[in-house]
């Protein structure tokens, strides 16, 4: 059959089957994976696999390419290496000039630690950059900081397991890169989060790729598809809304349309997943009710092997609204966005640690048991 169960206890914990970090793309925001992995962390739970597109890429990398004792410490100095600093500080007498200021200072100057303005893109929208050289800005800075964050020996002893998307140039094909598979360097992690037209495609195996973002933003199908399939415990880390208000002005139509772009269509993915796992349950029963003389015959075999015993808990984090966000968010490195998604990240998680909604009794033909912790409310600045 395709897919194994397993039903041992991770390290001790009443967890079902091996622990699954999902981590979506979505630039700044991603500083609410950190708190995820944070609450995670401290309760004793390690990933045995870890998957990312973009910066959700980024942060698995940090997790994979460190022992436990130092995965936490190198979270926090990429992302303090990621803070844009304000030279003034308005907040009071104009609450809404920091959040303006940090983001021209981005779009302007880049982020130290992640990237820097190419000037030649504003030569002309026909002049040759190349094809490893369009981009409005140059990654080189984040290559130095994943090389200076990231042991790349440790990814590659598969412990976590560590899965990067991008999406192929020429063919518009969504490529996922696995240590179980083969070895991976900085340059898949850096071409999970090359985000056109702001970044230049990133050559692997003479191939270009792009930020997996544009094609699938939320990995969790690589869980779904896996082979074998295993019993798993699927911490799926979402950044952008799917559900939201009406916009009513340009500011917030240029919101809704990011949340609407990046989400990608995460909801309808996974009932087609509780459909095709439900299946095979059913299969699954169905074969075993045949007499043995039956279910010996190879092309009975053949039909019973579509069927699969193991059962994927998926937990669903959302990252918050902070108050007076815009769709400018993903570019918002400012100290106070990143600490305030980070901490929402950590009480999240704690929240759902403390539930344990995956332990209890469920239909037996539920393949896939969705758990959500959805905080739409906005979090006020500070």
């Amino acid at each position: 059959m395709n897919g194994t169960q397993d039903n041992t206890q991770h390290k001790g914990k009443d967890l079902p089957g091996q622990v699954v970090l999902v981590l979506q793309g979505g630039g700044a925001l991603g500083s609410y994976q950190a708190g995820v992995y944070q609450a995670l962390h401290e309760s004793g739970i390690e990933p045995d696999w870890v998957i990312g597109t973009s910066i959700g890429a980024i942060n698995a990398s940090l997790i994979a390419g460190n022992e436990p004792g130092q995965r936490l410490a190198r979270l926090r100095e990429f992302w303090k290496r990621m803070e844009q600093n304000p030279v003034w500080n308005f907040r009071t007498a104009f609450p809404d000039f920091n959040e303006k200021l940090s983001y021209w200072s981005t779009v302007t100057n880049g982020i130290p630690g992640f990237f820097r303005p190419n000037a030649l893109a504003h030569a002309g929208d026909s002049y040759p950059l190349g094809p490893d050289n369009a981009g409005f800005y140059s990654t080189a800075p984040l290559e130095k900081t994943l090389l200076d964050l990231v042991d790349f020996s440790l990814v590659n002893r598969c412990a976590p397991r560590l899965t990067v998307g991008a999406a192929h140039v020429r063919t518009s094909q969504m490529r996922y890169f696995d240590s179980r598979d083969g070895e991976l360097t900085v340059k898949h992690v850096m071409a999970s989060g090359a985000l056109p037209p702001a970044f230049p495609a990133v050559r692997i195996d003479g191939d270009l790729y792009w930020d997996g973002g544009i094609l699938s933003n939320t990995p969790t199908e690589a869980v779904f598809d896996d082979n074998p399939r295993k019993d798993a415990l699927i911490f799926s880390v979402h950044l952008w809304n799917p559900v939201g208000a009406e916009p009513t002005t340009m500011a917030e139509v240029l919101n809704r349309h990011k949340d609407v772009q990046y989400s990608s269509r995460i909801a309808s993915q996974i009932v087609r997943q509780q459909q095709a796992h439900r299946l095979r349950h059913v299969i699954n029963q169905l074969a075993a009710r045949l007499p043995e003389s039956e279910r010996n015959d190879p092309a009975v075999r053949e039909l019973a092997s579509y069927g699969c015993p193991t059962r994927m808990h998926v937990v669903r984090l959302l990252a918050p609204q902070l108050d007076r966000e815009n769709h400018t968010k993903d570019i918002d490195f400012s100290p106070s966005g990143i600490m305030r998604r980070w901490d929402a990240g950590y009480a999240h998680t704690r929240s759902v640690l403390e539930r344990k909604p995956w332990v209890g009794e469920f239909d037996p033909l539920a393949g896939v048991v969705l758990h959500e912790h959805m905080d739409v409310l906005p979090i006020a600045a500070e």
